[in-house]
């Protein structure tokens, strides 16, 4: 039986003063679970089976069952039901909020996190099972256990027309199905086996396209070094990029934090032009991937082949040019005397960096990505070193097990941003008295997962942002700050200062929040937004060399309305406690930020969410910094938009219900059949509560707030719905906790702020 293990080291020579602080992983105990525990995890995975083209997403009913011994005291609060006629009364929103967090409670780690899903991308597994195969330690770091759970994982997510997507709401994509295939392949799959000839089906879609030769640029490159693509096929990614002037704009180290991380160590396997070494499996794979013989294909032609399902992004004619001079005149130059002594200091310069990255984010890396990308330089640099051997070590640490088997986490977790918002919203209930030792916990939490000292070494050179005092998005041990990670631990830290320490522990120490504000003030633009992990430090422009196909707004750290938003209201908060400190740059902050929010709104009131689904979410914070910055409906033309657009996206239910199309294809769309969605629903409300909707007309949250009530499970938990993260326009990620916590967040504003006008903040 698998097991959840939280907050445990086994890595004797990885270690950090933040002792493994909201680590999670699991691991397979062989001996343990009892005779009904087996049988009912069965149930659940052959129900998910069963009926996965229909339900996408995974319930982390394994997690659940785990947590379940801990009994939830929710069944002893009769649950609320509410009729469709029938007026909302105190007693059962009190009811479905003390349900609600009595369960939430019980899935709380010691060390005070929420362990959840994080997964959805389908790209990321592939990346590891190929990774693992190069090296040679596929079989010796996954057993046979965890290789039938991703099994399981990628025939559940494997879509009726039998390929994959990019993620597991997607559409079937090349990217998706290429990798899948290769991987199910790797993973001991026959090229003919699967249930319903699902192995036959998958190649049926990619030969029916005409083979892998139109896979995104990502997969030529895990194809390539797997020796299943050409190098030739693929467009240069020269490292003697890295070599150039910083105040060049297109310096790498002037780009997005994830894309330099990304195309680091993909410019040293490609400046290597490595490939493992060819195996009978390799070979038969060269065979089932292609419509023509593999010696055959003229590789040349396929650098800017990109299949019509993938195209998400396509390359602009000088981008096209661009590669297209680097492959025909640069690559041969630097071949040759003298220049080819530039390669090998430019790689020399890659590997410097892949290893401070290493060493700084304790082998865990800023994703998942480059962390298996890392791993294997670090293996063609010195398969005996002790660089790739603490690599493996960290594998686990992105793995997630559920009902729909194992994947790939899109993070190692979303520990710190899911306890902040955790603490916000059981806060926002008043119910203090149900949740102290919860909120006890979740306090330490993010004492504890601040970071405390900057990266080591020149940060100048390392091209990195100051870090001390910042919050990271999963654990300290992470170690990569964020600008809304920041905001939302600081003002949960500031609420919970104001608290008695009896009920929830020592106040966090007020040099630590001073150090919070500094870093947050450092990372704002001249334009007054906020971007992500550092200021924005190049042009929009740049993003014509984008050459993922797959990815939108992915080479520069772009200022967005949520970081923008959250700035403001930590900041704003932080100075009702500290009026002294920093109060005119604060100030002065806040005002520009105001600004570019108000500047970024679109025409019809909405803001849109680069993070969440989509321009619900983004609503939301708009609204709530704009509100936290001193606006008001009555004086703002921009909130009074924005309302009016919330308000005309409710649905006849009460909800609203946004799908991940609107993120992909940048235009408000319901979700199929005009479904609600709790977390959406409970971003509206939040937003309208917030700019006064109870005073105007308190009927569309009493609507809203009936949909969230009678979607209470009988244990007090909510239901698992569609997918409601996204990155980088075209890619959608689970949040497992935020049917819990946004439910309970609105929920308990709507109860103080709507159904008792006495406590009214307005």
């Amino acid at each position: 039986m698998w097991k959840l293990k939280l907050s445990k080291g086994d890595d004797l020579e990885v270690r950090s003063m933040y002792d493994n602080l909201g680590r999670q992983y699991w691991e397979y105990e062989s001996n343990s679970g009892t005779p009904d525990e087996l049988a009912m995890i069965e149930r659940m995975r052959r129900a998910f089976t069963q009926n996965r083209h229909y339900v996408k997403q995974s319930s982390d009913l394994l997690m659940r069952l785990q947590f379940a011994k801990e009994k939830s005291r929710a069944k002893e609060i009769e649950k609320a039901k509410v009729d469709e006629e029938e007026d909302i009364s105190e007693k059962a929103v009190v009811n479905t909020l003390k349900r609600a967090i009595r369960f939430y409670s019980t899935l709380q780690a010691e060390d005070g996190h929420w362990p959840g899903d994080y997964g959805g991308p389908l790209f990321l597994l592939p990346g590891l099972v190929i990774g693992l195969y190069v090296t040679g330690d596929l079989h010796s770091v996954l057993s046979s256990e965890h290789r039938k759970e991703m099994t399981r994982y990628l025939y559940n997510h494997q879509n009726e027309d039998g390929g994959w997507g990019i993620h597991i709401e997607g559409q079937s994509t090349m990217f998706g199905t290429g990798l899948s295939y290769v991987t199910l392949r790797l993973l001991g799959e026959d090229a003919n086996g699967g249930d319903g000839a699902a192995m036959g089906r998958a190649r049926a879609w990619i030969l029916d396209r005409g083979g892998v030769t139109s896979i995104p640029s990502w997969g030529k490159l895990w194809l390539s070094v797997l020796g299943v693509y050409d190098w030739r096929g693929n467009n240069p990614l020269p490292p003697e990029i890295w070599l150039l002037p910083y105040v060049l704009p297109i310096h790498p180290g002037r780009m997005w934090c994830h894309c330099r991380m990304v195309y680091l160590p993909m410019s040293y396997l490609y400046g290597k032009r490595f490939v493992a070494p060819l195996s009978p499996l390799v070979l038969s794979l060269r065979k089932e991937l292609y419509v023509q013989p593999y010696d055959q294909i003229y590789w040349d032609n396929t650098r800017n082949l990109c299949a019509k399902e993938d195209l998400y992004y396509p390359h602009p004619w000088i981008q096209d040019m661009f590669w297209s001079c680097l492959n025909k005149a640069g690559e041969p130059l630097l071949a040759r005397w003298p220049f080819y002594k530039l390669r090998q200091i430019a790689l020399s310069t890659v590997m410097e960096h892949i290893h401070y990255e290493d060493e700084t984010s304790h082998y865990i890396c800023i994703g998942p990505v480059n962390k298996v990308l890392n791993m294997v330089c670090c293996y063609i640099e010195n398969p005996n070193s002790k660089a790739y051997k603490q690599h493996l070590s960290k594998i686990k640490d992105y793995l997630w097990l559920a009902e729909d088997g194992m994947k790939m986490q899109g993070y190692n977790g979303s520990q710190l941003w899911d306890v902040a918002f955790s603490t916000q919203a059981l806060l926002a209930t008043n119910l203090v008295d149900e949740c102290g030792f919860t909120l006890k916990k979740a306090h330490e939490f993010i004492k504890n997962s601040q970071i405390r000292a900057d990266s080591c070494g020149d940060l100048a050179y390392w091209y990195r942002h100051i870090g001390k005092g910042g919050w990271p998005f999963s654990t300290p041990e992470h170690g990569w700050i964020i600008s809304d990670c920041t905001a939302e631990a600081l003002k949960a830290a500031l609420l919970l200062s104001e608290m008695q320490p009896s009920i929830v522990g020592n106040a966090i120490a007020v040099d630590k929040l001073y150090d919070a504000v500094n870093v947050l003030l450092s990372l704002q633009n001249q334009n007054g937004g906020f971007a992500t992990y550092e200021q924005t430090r190049s042009y929009p422009w740049l993003e014509t060399i984008n050459p993922s196909e797959t990815f939108g707004d992915i080479v520069i750290d772009y200022p967005y309305v949520e970081c923008t938003s959250a700035a403001i209201q930590s900041l704003k908060a932080f100075i009702k406690l500290y009026p002294h400190h920093r109060m005119r740059e604060i100030e002065a902050c806040v005002l520009k930020a105001i600004a570019y929010i108000e500047s970024i709104q679109l025409a019809d009131g909405s803001w849109n969410g680069s993070w969440g689904v989509c321009y619900t979410y983004g609503t939301w914070f708009g609204i709530n910094g704009l509100v936290a910055g001193g606006r008001a409906y009555q004086s703002s033309e921009s909130i009074r938009r924005a309302c009016d657009f919330l308000l005309s996206k409710q649905l006849d239910s009460g909800g609203w219900g946004e799908s991940y199309l609107s993120s992909q294809d940048k235009r408000y769309t319901n979700l199929e059949g005009n479904r609600m969605h709790l977390v959406n629903t409970s971003w509206a409300m939040l937003a309208l509560i917030e700019c006064g909707q109870d005073v105007r007309d308190p009927t569309p949250l009493h609507r809203a707030a009936k949909v969230l009530i009678n979607s209470q499970m009988g244990n007090g938990d909510f239901p698992q719905q569609e997918i409601i993260g996204v990155f980088n326009r075209n890619c959608m990620i689970t949040y497992a906790a935020y049917r819990n916590i946004f439910p309970i967040w609105a929920l308990g504003r709507y109860y103080n702020c709507v159904l008792r006008p006495s406590k009214n903040v307005h």
